[in-house]
């Protein structure tokens, strides 16, 4: 089963990569308001039971893939 994790920087956390990047497509020409940065993870992992899985890729995303900290994250289950 594949499985896609969204992770984004917690709500009122400063992004420095983001404000950069606001400043820099502003210095473009380009009206932005504000800029985020994230990463996302694909993830296979061998089984059919959605459930299950789900709950290892969560554990898997707090010990080592996402820093819960700093970052709220987002699974989701890709079709195919």
């Amino acid at each position: 089963m594949r499985f896609r994790i969204d992770i984004t920087r917690r709500e009122g956390l400063s992004d420095p990569e983001g404000v950069t990047t606001a400043r820099a497509l502003g210095d473009l020409g380009y009206d932005v308001e504000h800029v985020a940065f994230g990463r996302s993870i694909v993830l296979d992992v061998p089984g059919d039971d959605e459930t299950g899985l789900r709950s290892q890729v969560d554990e898997m995303c707090q010990k080592l893939l996402a820093n819960p900290v700093i970052e709220d994250y987002e699974i989701s289950v890709v079709p195919g």
